[in-house]
C-alpha cells in the first residue's frame, strides 16, 4: 500500500497512548471514530509494523498512514479560491461552514481534485492533501501538499512550529492592549499571541477587531483562549453567545496569513489574504472609537 501521511512524534511531557495522541495528527483522520477505523484495517504503522490503540507513544517514532485498498476518491464539485498554485504545493481559501476533512463527502479534501491541477512531480501524491485543519465554521487560507517531499516537509515545518499562522478575529469588548495567552488545552502546551488591530463602538456595545498569532496548534486553540480571557470571538456559539446586534454572520475568526520555507528552494513564502467583506463592513455599523 502507498504510504498517505507520515507523522514524527516531536518532543512529549508525559505517557500516551495512541488512541489518545492519533486523534487528529493526519489531516484525514480528525476524530476518534476515524482513528480507530483506521487502526481496524490495520493501515496505521508505528515504525513500519502494524499499530495498536493501546501502543505508547514516544519520542522519535515514525506514525504513517497508508492508502486503504481500493479506495475510489469522490470529488467534491465545489469551486474554491485558490491564492497559490504550482506543482509542489497550493494554498486555497476555505470557506465557513465546510469541513476541511473527515468521514464526509463534503469536505475541502474532497473539493480540492476538482480545484487544482494534479502534479507532474515524480513523487506526486495521488491527490492534493491538506496538512492542517481549519475549524469547520473559520474560513481562511489553508495549505495543501500536492508532492509526497511538500507533505513530509511541511508536516515537519507544523511539527517544529516554523509555519507562521495568522488570523483575525472580531472579538467582544474593548481589547485595550496586545498580550499573550499561555493557558493549557486539554493539559498540553497552548500559546497565542494577540495584536489589537481596531475597536468599534456599535449601540452601545464595544468590539475589537485582533490579529491572533498561534504559536501551536491544539483544537479550537484560538477560540477558546479568546474566551477564557473574557472575549469571546463574535458568533462562536460553543465558547461564547451569538451577539445580538451582530447578528447571522457567522463566526468572526479567518485565517489571513501564511509564512513558511518553500520545501525545494527553502525560501521564505509569504502569503496573505485581504479580510472578508463581513469583516470590512463593520465599521459601517459605527465610526471606530
Amino acid at each position: 500500500m502507498k504510504i498517505k501521511e507520515t507523522h514524527i512524534v516531536p518532543a512529549i511531557t508525559k505517557q500516551i497512548r495512541l488512541q489518545e495522541y492519533g486523534v487528529s495528527i493526519f489531516a484525514s483522520l480528525p476524530t476518534k471514530s476515524s482513528l480507530k477505523k483506521a487502526l481496524k484495517k490495520e493501515i496505521i504503522l508505528l515504525d513500519g509494523k502494524p499499530a495498536k490503540t493501546s501502543d505508547w507513544i514516544i519520542e522519535g517514532q515514525e506514525i504513517t498512514l497508508l492508502e486503504a485498498e481500493n479506495t475510489v476518491k469522490k470529488i467534491f464539485s465545489l469551486p474554491l479560491e485558490v491564492i497559490f498554485e504550482d506543482e509542489v504545493l497550493a494554498v486555497v481559501h476555505k470557506p465557513a461552514g465546510i469541513p476541511t476533512s473527515g468521514n464526509y463527502f463534503k469536505t475541502i479534501h474532497n473539493a480540492l481534485p476538482f480545484n487544482l491541477k494534479k502534479s507532474q512531480m515524480a513523487d506526486a501524491l495521488p491527490a492534493p492533501l491538506p496538512v492542517h485543519r481549519l475549524d469547520n465554521p473559520t474560513s481562511g487560507l489553508l495549505l495543501i501538499a500536492k508532492s509526497k517531499l511538500a507533505q513530509v516537509t511541511l508536516n515537519r515545518l507544523f511539527q517544529e512550529r516554523k509555519i507562521q499562522k495568522t488570523y483575525h478575529a472580531l472579538v467582544v469588548g474593548k481589547v485595550e492592549t496586545d498580550f499573550h495567552i499561555n493557558t493549557p488545552i486539554a493539559e498540553k502546551e497552548a500559546e497565542t499571541a494577540i495584536k489589537v488591530i481596531a475597536h468599534y463602538l456599535i449601540k452601545g456595545s464595544h468590539f475589537s477587531l485582533i490579529k491572533a498569532f498561534p504559536k501551536t496548534g491544539r483544537t479550537h486553540q484560538i477560540r477558546i483562549h479568546l474566551s477564557e480571557y473574557g472575549h469571546a470571538i463574535v458568533g462562536d456559539k460553543l465558547y461564547g453567545k451569538t451577539s445580538e446586534i451582530i447578528k447571522n454572520r457567522g463566526l468572526f475568526l479567518t485565517a489571513t496569513g501564511l509564512e513558511f520555507q518553500y520545501p525545494i528552494t527553502k525560501e521564505r513564502l509569504k502569503l496573505e489574504q485581504k479580510l472578508p467583506k463581513k469583516y470590512r463592513t463593520i465599521s459601517n455599523l459605527e465610526e471606530n472609537t
